[in-house]
C-alpha cells in the first residue's frame, strides 16, 4: 500500500511541473519535499520562513532534514507582528500569519518560474481549527496529502519508509500558538517562551509545551514524562526553577498530560453553543 501511496503522490506533484514547497522541517512537509523531489529533481524547491514565531533549533532542523533528502533549500523572511491582525491573537491569528507566508511564498515562486506553491497540510488537518487553510485557499496552495486524503499515521510511516530524517519528529508549531488567544503577541513574549522551551529541553524533556498565562509560565508534559516528575519531586523543582529563570515569575506543571491543540477547545465550545 505505501508504494502505491507514494507512487500516486508523485504522480500528483510531477502534474504540478514544479513547486515551491513550503517547508518547515516537520514530518508532513518534509514528506512533501521528498517526494517532490523524486518526482521533479530540480524543479522543487523548500524554502523555510524565519520570523520570531520559529522556535530556536527549528531552522537547523529544516536544514539538515533538507541535506538528507537532497532537495535545494533557501530561507525567506516573513514580518507577520507589522500586523496588527497578527498580533490581536484572535482566533483568525493562523490565518494572518499563513496569508503573509503564502504571499511571499507565492511572489518567490512567481520570480522564479515555479508553476505551483505546495504545502504539508494532511487528511487530519481537515478535523481542526485551521484557518491556515482559508489563506492557503486564497493563495492556489495545493496540498497533495490532504487531496489524496493522507493522514497522519500514514505520513509517519511513508516518511519512514523514505528514510526522511523528520519521520518521528514530535509536532513544533510556532512559538505563538503557546500563547492564548485574546493575549497579544509580542515579540518579547515569543523570546520568553523560547528560552523556557530551549531550558527544559536542556533537562532532557522531548514532548511538551510552555504556555504562556501573564506571569506563569505553565509546563505541559506528555504523558510518561509527567508520571516520571509527579514520582520525583527534585525533577518538578528543577523544571519550575528552569522556567522562572527564562522571565517568568511563576511556573506551573500542567497535572493533565500535553495534548497538541488543546488551546483551540475553547473555540470547539464556543462553535457547540452556537
Amino acid at each position: 500500500m505505501s508504494d502505491q501511496l507514494r507512487l500516486a503522490l508523485e504522480h500528483r506533484i510531477r502534474q504540478l511541473g514544479g513547486v515551491v514547497v513550503a517547508f518547515s522541517g516537520g514530518v508532513d512537509s518534509s514528506l512533501v519535499a521528498a517526494l517532490s523531489v523524486r518526482a521533479l529533481g530540480e524543479r522543487a524547491l523548500a524554502v523555510t520562513a524565519v520570523s520570531p514565531a520559529l522556535a530556536s533549533g527549528e531552522l537547523d532542523a529544516a536544514r539538515e532534514v533538507a541535506r538528507a533528502i537532497g532537495i535545494a533549500h533557501e530561507l525567506i523572511a516573513t514580518d507577520e507582528l507589522a500586523s496588527p491582525d497578527y498580533r490581536r491573537n484572535d482566533s483568525f491569528r493562523c490565518f494572518h500569519c499563513k496569508t503573509e507566508l503564502y504571499s511571499r511564498l507565492s511572489s518567490l515562486a512567481g520570480s522564479r518560474g515555479f508553476p505551483a506553491l505546495v504545502s504539508g497540510a494532511n487528511a487530519d488537518d481537515a478535523g481542526d481549527w485551521r484557518p491556515g487553510l482559508r489563506a492557503a485557499a486564497e493563495h492556489g496552495v495545493i496540498h497533495p496529502l490532504l487531496e489524496l486524503g493522507v493522514g497522519k499515521q500514514a505520513v509517519r510511516a511513508l516518511a519512514d519508509k523514505l528514510a526522511v530524517p523528520s519521520a518521528q519528529k514530535p509536532a513544533s508549531p510556532c512559538l505563538a500558538s503557546r500563547i492564548p488567544y485574546g493575549v497579544p503577541v509580542e515579540r518579547r513574549t515569543l523570546a520568553r517562551i523560547d528560552r523556557a522551551e530551549r531550558a527544559v529541553a536542556a533537562l532532557g524533556y522531548h514532548v511538551f509545551r510552555v504556555r504562556h498565562h501573564g506571569a506563569i509560565g505553565r509546563l505541559a508534559l506528555d504523558a510518561p514524562e509527567l508520571r516520571r516528575v509527579d514520582a520525583e519531586p527534585a525533577r518538578r523543582a528543577e523544571l519550575e526553577r528552569a522556567i522562572r529563570a527564562a522571565g517568568y515569575e511563576q511556573a506551573e506543571i500542567d497535572p493533565r498530560p500535553f495534548r497538541s491543540g488543546s488551546l483551540n477547545d475553547a473555540l470547539t465550545l464556543e462553535a457547540q453553543r452556537r
